[in-house]
Order: C-alpha cells, then structure tokens, then sequence
C-alpha cells in the first residue's frame, strides 16, 4: 500500500514540482494554505508525511506544525518543511518546532526522494515499535491485574468454597461507580482493585475466621485486624491499581457516622471507593452463605441498606444502589455459587 504524502505550499507551481517528483511512488495530496493542510492531516486515514512550507499567507508554515504537534491526532506525522529559508536559526527553529527535517528551494529531486524515503522508514519503525510496546504493555496490564483477582479470590476462599464473593462486589462497585459518574479510567481500576478488599482474612486464625456461631468481643478485634493486615499485604504503591486496592482494604469496613474501623473515619473523609466497596461488600454478605450465617433474602439485605443509610452507608451511594438494582441482582445471578435458599438469620462479618 502506497505511503500518502501532504504537499504544503501557496504556490501552485511548486505543489507540481514535489507532486511530480513523488506521484510514482506516493499518493500525493495537497494544500494551498495551512487551514486546508489541517483539514486533511485531521482527516482518516492521516497522511504519512507532510512537506511543508514556511512562508505562506495567514498561517505560516511554523504554525501549522506547532498545531499538529499540539494534538494527540497529528502530532506524531513527520513534518519535513520546505523552503527558502536555510539560514541555521531558521533550521533551528523548526527542529524546535518538531520537524524531523529541512530540504531548501530550489528543490533537488534526488534529495527530496532520499529524504521522504528516510523519514518515511522512521515513521514506520516507530509506529512498529509503538505497537509492539502497546501490545506488550497490554500483556502485563492484563497479568497484573489477573493476578491481583487471583491474590483477592484466594482470600476470600478461606471462608467461601468458590470464591465468587469478590468478583461479585467488584461488578457491584463497578456499576455503583458509573452510577455516580466516575470516570472511566477510575471505574476499570475499582473494578480490578475491589477483588483485594479483604485479602487480610488470610492473616486471620480459622477458628476466628470459619466459627459456624456468633464471635466473642476478643473474636471481633481478632477479625478486625483483617483490615490493617490487607493494608500491610498490598504495601504502599505508586501504581494506580495498587494504589487504589490498599485504599479500599483499608476502609471498606468505615462508616459514614464515623463507628467504623479501622481509623473511624465519617462521611467524605472515607475514600469514595472505600464507601462504594462499603455497600457491595455488605449486600452480598448479607446475601451469601457464610459459615456463621445463612442466606438473607434479597429484600431483607436492601432493607438493612436503607436503614442504615446515614449511619453506616453513604446516603447518595445507597439511593444509587437501589436505583440501580436490577443489575445488581443480574450480576448476582450470573456468578452466584451454589444454588441456595435464601432465609432470614445471622448478620454481615463484624
């Protein structure tokens, strides 16, 4: 397939002279002023190269490239300008502007082929380069956050056969998040960091963690200290994902009136993910099996939420909640455990 080169230039005789010097082996467009060359470097597909004149009437060669390098769609096309100009600050200049290279007129044929060949394998070996770094990056986003969902489901296998507990609450705090408008960026690491919320449960002792009857006041500190146990595993982190995981590990068990632990945080001083986690987490407690507990029914659990909002649960996050049930309940559906019968009894982990 044949490269596209943009030829620049208010001169209609000098368009014809770089047109005929590249038609053979490009498809050449042109331009006449730099509002038109705009226009089509915007345009889909961009060209792969453009050649460029300095000195045009209205918006000068220098400008038309500080605006292509200014937006994310045209920055990266190579901009060889071509001109009279060939005094070293005016060469300067362009290179500061972002122009990969200089041809001065009159133009020489054999120089102006050698240098949109050049530039043209440049532009190709870095766009490889590009994708093979974007398909590489991709991998290991991908496995880091698989591995993350793993590290949060072998927590949650301690006290529940399948696991699925956590890739619930992470669907649950994902639509609660685009409920309330969070951005798409942090949506997906809500998404990915809720699975880690209660990974400190691998700190706690099993007749602690997997007693069938209501914990002692001593048993209740010792489940406690699942919180500041997720913050210690997870560690401290530059990464956003981790980042975000130690968060919510850290404070899904505070409430909005500040009762709750691990540092008795209220309202807006909890972290939005942890107050999002906060509800997804207790309703599908409420709602699971649990060695200490049978299955509320789905009506008691949202009943619970309502009191409770003011008190334990965000006011604003519990009205999106119950507006935005029935997904919830799809997504309950959809990776439940084992079919159960829901009855009334017990209580969420303290």
């Amino acid at each position: 397939m044949q490269a596209t080169i943009l030829v620049v230039d208010d001169t209609p005789s000098n368009i014809a002279v770089l047109s005929e010097i590249l038609r053979g082996d490009y498809r050449v467009l042109a331009a006449i002023n730099g509002e038109q060359a705009l226009k089509i470097a915007r345009s889909d597909p961009p060209p792969d190269l453009i050649l460029l004149d300095v000195m045009m009437p209205g918006m000068s060669g220098h400008e038309v490239c500080q605006r292509l390098k200014a937006e994310s769609s045209t920055r990266k096309i190579p901009v060889i300008f071509v001109t009279a100009m060939n005094q070293v600050e005016d060469e300067a200049h362009g290179f500061e502007l972002g122009a990969v290279d200089y041809i001065t007129k009159p133009v020489s044929p054999p120089i102006v082929t050698a240098r949109v060949k050049t530039q043209l394998a440049l532009y190709d070996q870095n766009r490889e380069l590009e994708r093979m770094v974007h398909e590489r990056t991709a991998e290991l986003s991908h496995t880091r956050m698989e591995i993350i969902k793993r590290l949060g489901r072998a927590g949650e296998f301690r006290d529940n056969e399948t696991g699925m507990h956590v890739v619930r609450v992470a669907h649950y705090c994902r639509l609660l998040g685009e409920a309330v408008r969070m951005n798409e960026e942090d949506v997906d690491l809500l998404f990915n960091a809720a699975p880690m919320h209660d990974i400190g449960k691998i700190g706690i002792r099993d007749n602690v963690l997997l007693k069938p009857g209501k914990l002692e006041d001593d048993e209740i500190k010792i489940m406690r200290q699942h919180v500041p146990f997720g913050g210690e595993i997870i560690g401290e982190h530059t990464d956003g994902l981790l980042s975000m995981a130690r968060v919510i590990a850290l404070t899904h068990h505070e409430k909005w009136d500040g009762t709750g632990y691990h540092r008795g945080l209220k309202r807006e001083e909890i972290p939005l993910v942890g107050r999002i986690t906060a509800i997804a987490d207790v309703f599908d407690a409420l709602t699971s099996v649990r060695p200490y507990k049978k299955a509320w029914p789905v009506e008691d659990a949202v009943a619970l939420i309502k009191r409770e909002s003011g008190t334990s649960f965000d006011p604003e996050l519990v009205q999106k909640f119950v507006a935005i049930l029935p997904q919830i309940l799809a997504v309950r559906e959809k990776y439940s455990d084992t079919p159960q019968v829901g009855m009334a009894g017990g209580g969420p982990i303290p």
